[in-house]
């Protein structure tokens, strides 16, 4: 075992031998590159991008239902430091002044925009987020739980333990900027934070305290844990809010890769739906199938939610989670893709705006989780939601002009 800046050493000096000796480039073999970046689209194109944009998808009868989210972002960048720069990707370098200037400019604008959307593309530069985008869901579960154990409810739900432990690596040296590490102390010095197997297999937290709540059936905290937040429905009929309170720190394992991998369940017939009627139908192998993803997560109660990483209550099909080292939290783009109408339970173009508020552990690069909400509709189509997409972020056109640096 190590002490923390001993453990630093160590990885630092692993990095650099990782530099020095990696795996060399094929000779002769150009390599591809998929830096993800933003390209300018031109004014025509974004005319006719704009002339489809509707809120109809979105349960929204006027472009002005979107003000208060649109508030709560442009709140969220003001309480940023307004020269620093928020995204700094090919194509596009802003500060947060800048972003706010462009969120502030369409709050203005959404009066006018139920007469005429084009304005977006008349006031705004779009810039597509390259090389593309894979649109996934993610929604509020519902599940059965008590504030109390019984023979019913007898699977903890746990909050943040006390010795969980976060460093921020950005101050040990410049190559670890935005990164951190999550660890316990063990009697030498630190260690791994303890994984699935050994929290819900071995017991290790029962009886500490950390107890917040107890559900029926293991396979809901499974997929509680991967939405991040839900709802509790309690013996009484009450319902309580459980949202997101940290994590373990290790990777997370996707279950449905595993039973692609392995042959239980067809690729083209992949969802959170089959994934869950799996685990209920092989109980005996339902509990080592979960191990094999350490990545655990901790919870706290609420009386309100869920709440996305810029604080703000999430607003279904408006609200996405983003990569914040491409995406800027707070930023609004455009979304073109196709999206489950609960009325017809077919798939529709969707053209609308919808606002970076959330993060989330699988979301990388390009890629975008749009909050489908709570209950069985969110369910089905965040379960089924996989769209190769369009998305582009929205800069005003004042903020673009005063930019000479950004380039074409």
């Amino acid at each position: 075992m190590l002490t923390l800046r001993r453990f630093l050493c160590v990885v630092f000096g692993f990095s650099v031998l990782l530099a020095c000796f990696g795996c060399p480039q094929k000779s002769g073999v150009p390599s591809i590159d998929q830096t993800p970046a933003y390209q300018r689209v031109g004014d025509s194109e974004a005319e006719s991008l704009a002339a489809h944009l509707s809120t109809r998808l979105q349960g929204l009868r006027s472009w002005t239902a979107l003000r208060p989210a649109l508030e709560d972002s442009l709140g969220y960048i003001l309480r940023r430091p307004q020269n620093a720069v928020c995204v700094n990707r090919p194509g596009l370098e802003l500060t947060w002044a800048q972003l706010g200037d462009s969120v502030a400019e369409l709050i203005g604008l959404l009066p006018q925009l139920d007469r005429n959307p084009r304005l977006v593309a008349e006031r705004f530069q779009w810039l597509k987020v390259a090389p593309g985008t894979l649109l996934t869901g993610y929604y509020e579960p519902w599940l059965e739980a008590s504030l109390t154990p019984d023979d019913r409810f007898k699977y903890p739900l746990y909050g943040v333990p006390e010795d969980l432990k976060t460093t921020n690596l950005s101050n040990f040296h410049y190559r670890w900027k935005g990164q951190s590490l999550v660890y316990r102390m063990g009697e030498e010095g630190i260690e791994p934070y303890f994984d699935r197997e050994a929290i819900d297999g071995k017991g290790v937290l029962a009886g500490r305290g950390r107890e917040i709540a107890w559900a029926k059936d293991p396979v809901d905290i499974f997929f509680l844990q991967i939405q991040g937040s839900g709802r509790l429905v309690l013996p009484d009929g009450s319902v309580k809010h459980i949202l997101y309170g940290g994590k373990n720190g290790h990777k997370y394992v996707s279950l449905g890769k595993l039973l692609i991998e392995r042959g239980h369940v067809p690729r083209e017939e992949m969802s959170m739906q089959r994934i869950r009627a799996f685990l209920n139908a092989n109980p005996e192998t339902a509990q080592q199938l979960m191990f094999e993803n350490p990545s655990y997560v901790f919870f706290r109660l609420s009386d309100d939610g869920p709440y996305g990483s810029i604080n703000s209550i999430l607003v279904p099909r408006v609200s996405a989670a983003v990569d914040r080292t491409m995406i800027p939290l707070g930023s609004v783009l455009a979304l073109k893709t196709l999206l489950m109408d609960y009325e017809n339970g077919e798939s529709d173009p969707f053209m609308s705006l919808v606002l970076a508020q959330d993060t989330g552990g699988a979301i990388k690069g390009t890629r975008m989780d749009l909050f489908c909400g709570s209950g069985e509709e969110a369910e089905t189509l965040a379960g089924h939601l996989q769209e190769q997409s369009e998305v582009f972020m929205l800069v005003s056109r004042r903020v673009m002009e005063a930019l000479p640096h950004v380039s074409e």
